[in-house]
């Protein structure tokens, strides 16, 4: 039930003549930039959530640990 490789050049061939071949290589190449623009936005993101997140463990690796004693053996 899927389209066949002649039915797809024919619908091909039909956009080229409705729209133009000129008018269909700007349309590739605006939504190629669209692409590209969401897949670095995507990335930039990512890279910020990945920075946040290894702030939080420089924050818990440099905390410094100290004993606490019960005031019951300080008293004794």
């Amino acid at each position: 039930m899927g389209i066949s490789p002649t039915q797809l050049i024919i619908i091909l061939v039909i956009v080229a003549l409705i729209f133009g071949t000129r008018k269909l290589r700007n349309m590739g190449s605006d939504l190629g930039g669209a692409v590209k623009g969401f897949k670095k936005a995507m990335n930039d993101d990512e890279k910020k959530n990945l920075e946040s997140k290894e702030g939080d463990d420089e924050q818990i690796i440099e905390g410094k640990a100290e004993k606490v004693e019960d005031k019951k053996d300080s008293k004794g």
